[in-house]
């Protein structure tokens, strides 16, 4: 009798998975032509906050940089792609990506100064940062200072491709308009869920978990900590800032205090991840779901939905300081995406 070994990663339940995702993302292709503008209009909602909670998951639940500034690279994408297109008159689907080329360029200078910081002291830090950038975008005239400004109107009716999806699915130009941005932000959240898995499968998503446990031990093994916390604050600024290009886009309006809002762009983005589970794939997707059950059910409450929003929030934490996918995981035995390597060993009888 020999035993061979061998290593898995895949469950039976990620397996499934992948196949119920797959038909997933087929189905919400073609989405649009079985449901109303404003059921678009929600799903490109979830879709950009999703993007935005993988993101900060990348940055605090796999990397411990817990950071309350992120809403410093929403803005930053937005008023790029604000300024390259009404300024300049660039296209604007390309702009969405120059909006998260931008926010990284800021996130080299922001890191500088942030990863001399720990703890507490670098969430303030983040936060200080995002309102210099906020500070500094009020006072730029161009894309009307304090007050905010708008987008071309031509610009944004010649989006490339409305033509197109104006005579697929028989709709008005603004409408054809919120299925082509819907589509985007399908991509752009599919690609960041991929790229983070398949980073976190790596060897350098090890040794991004060896950091975020002890960065002094992962040190004295031959890990690289600065260069993985700097791949991780830029991956997550790059993310956030095409993330607030295609929002703004989507809006056609800007303002400081719109594009730089700490409470829909951190705040929110917290509780999705939390609530669903930090350190997890699984958990921003089941966080995105509750947060918009609860703020359609909640929302005509005026400020009583805020609070509901944080004791949702707090009960969780006391009952399933892992989230609410922590639970499931736990009970149900299920990995969608997982990442740890199990050893399966297998019996062949040899006869002589």
């Amino acid at each position: 009798m020999t035993h061979n070994a061998r290593i898995e990663i895949a469950t039976r339940s990620s397996r499934v998975f992948l196949v119920f995702a797959f038909a997933a993302i087929i189905a919400a292709v073609f989405l649009p032509a079985f449901v109303s503008r404003g059921i678009i209009k929600d799903m490109f909602a979830i879709l950009t906050l999703l993007a935005l909670a993988q993101c900060w998951n990348l940055l605090a639940g796999y990397g411990g940089l817990v950071s309350v500034g992120q809403q410093a690279f929403v803005g930053l994408g937005a008023y790029t792609l604000f300024a390259v297109v009404g300024l300049y008159g660039f296209d604007p689907l390309l702009s969405i990506l120059m909006g998260g080329v931008v926010a990284l360029l800021f996130a080299i200078p922001f890191a500088f100064f942030l990863f001399r910081l720990d703890g507490a002291y670098f969430a303030i830090g983040s936060w200080v940062l995002a309102e210099v950038a906020r500070l500094s975008v009020a006072q730029w005239k161009a894309v009307g200072g304090g007050t905010g400004t708008s987008l071309p109107r031509d610009t944004v009716r010649s989006m490339p491709g409305t033509d197109w999806v104006r005579a697929l699915f028989d709709v008005s130009g603004s409408a054809a308009r919120d299925i082509i941005l819907y589509w985007i932000a399908l991509i752009l959240a599919v690609a960041l869920m991929t790229a983070i898995y398949v980073l976190m499968r790596r060897r350098i998503g090890l040794g991004l978990t060896a950091v975020k446990d002890n960065a002094e031990a992962a040190r004295s093994v031959g890990i690289n900590a600065s260069a993985i916390k700097w791949m991780t604050y830029l991956i997550s600024a790059f993310g956030a800032g095409m993330v607030g290009a295609l929002i703004f886009l989507q809006t056609a309006r800007i303002s400081p205090g719109a594009a730089f809002s700490v409470t829909d762009w951190t705040a929110f983005v917290i509780f999705v991840v939390v609530i669903g589970g930090i350190g997890t794939l699984e958990g921003p997707i089941l966080g995105v779901i509750v947060f918009f059950v609860l703020q359609n059910f909640l929302a005509d409450f005026g400020s009583w939905y805020l609070v509901a929003l944080g004791a949702a929030g707090i009960v969780v934490m006391i009952f399933a300081p892992q989230g609410l996918w922590g639970l499931l995981r736990d009970r149900l035995g299920l990995t969608l995406f997982p990442l740890r390597r199990r050893v399966i060993f297998t019996s062949e009888r040899t006869d002589l």
